[in-house]
């Protein structure tokens, strides 16, 4: 190793670590109960879907989460998705799997609720956008495992530290893309809207993000995607679910463990990119449910009284 010696500089040390960590710990004491109180209801809702998820047996769970792939997509992707459910419970990792589903779940919405919004804003504000666009750029570069540093500080050890480094480091593609999505929206399209007499609120729910749904439905697909690989990182912290099961594979070398999570990582990856890919790219009104139900209402008419 090359050793380090004192740079012949003129600029003094700038203590930035410092000043943020002092005032990082005052913003901690000074709202310390109030972040106990958001920890345990993260904690309750995270526990509380993944034993929702584990109630039933794991078999119909998974017949479950390939109907789900069938009605969204097609029986293409509903049998890889069963075949995929199968794998994570035969290698044992259905719990952990089922877990880690369930802190991606709540994170994702977490990020959802926070980010469409703020892209929205951004959308209709350039002074927004431009006081959005380096917040989200250092939220974006910043390494993943850095955000573990100041939730572990508001959480301690635990899922609800786990969720917020989740939530931080997936919110920024809910931001970006819901402001391009509704800045892609032909003007002339609005301009027809603001004639009819359409006020800002029906112009943004009517007109400009059904058309930039599927825009919209990428940034939550890569929210997912962001989400489920912090997850994993933050089986560091105590995430629990699949996270753990790679941290213990890796601190006792076990190969077939970190296999066996690893390939459940990619399963889970893969089905929910899939689904999130489909809805986007569904035309409204177009779904597999109103087309059976097509079907149904057709052959009801046209059986004999």
């Amino acid at each position: 190793m090359v050793e380090r010696t004192a740079p012949l500089t003129i600029v003094p040390p700038l203590p930035i670590g410092d000043v943020l960590e002092a005032g990082f710990e005052w913003f901690k004491d000074t709202f310390d109960a109030f972040f106990d109180v958001v920890g345990d209801i993260v904690t309750g809702a995270i526990d509380g879907i993944a034993g929702l998820l584990l109630v039933p047996d794991p078999l119909l769970t998974a017949v479950v989460f390939a109907l789900l792939a069938w009605l969204l997509r097609n029986w293409k992707l509903a049998a890889g998705s069963l075949v995929g459910m199968v794998v994570i419970i035969g290698v044992d990792m259905w719990e952990p799997a089922m877990e880690t589903l369930a802190l991606v779940v709540v994170a994702t919405l977490v990020a959802l609720l926070v980010g469409i919004p703020l892209g929205i804003l951004a959308a209709r504000s350039a002074v927004v956008s431009r006081i959005l666009k380096p917040v989200m750029d250092f939220m974006q570069t910043m390494p993943g495992m850095v955000w573990l540093l100041p939730v572990l500080m508001l959480f301690s050890i635990g899922v609800a530290g786990a969720l917020f480094a989740t939530v931080i480091f997936a919110l920024p593609p809910a931001v970006r893309l819901t402001e391009l999505g509704i800045r892609q929206v032909d003007g002339e399209v609005v301009e027809a809207g603001q004639a009819f007499g359409a006020n800002p609120r029906q112009i943004l729910k009517d007109i400009q993000l059904p058309l930039a749904l599927p825009t919209v439905m990428a940034g939550v697909n890569q929210v997912i995607m962001l989400a489920l690989s912090m997850a994993v990182i933050a089986g560091l912290v105590g995430g629990g679910g699949l996270g753990n099961e790679v941290v213990g594979a890796i601190s006792t070398l076990n190969l077939a463990l970190g296999f066996d999570a690893g390939i459940s990582v990619v399963i889970l990856a893969i089905f929910l990119d899939r689904l999130t890919a489909s809805i986007g790219s569904r035309r409204p009104g177009h779904g597999r449910l109103r087309e059976l139900r097509g079907r149904f209402t057709r052959t009801q008419a046209g059986s004999p009284a």
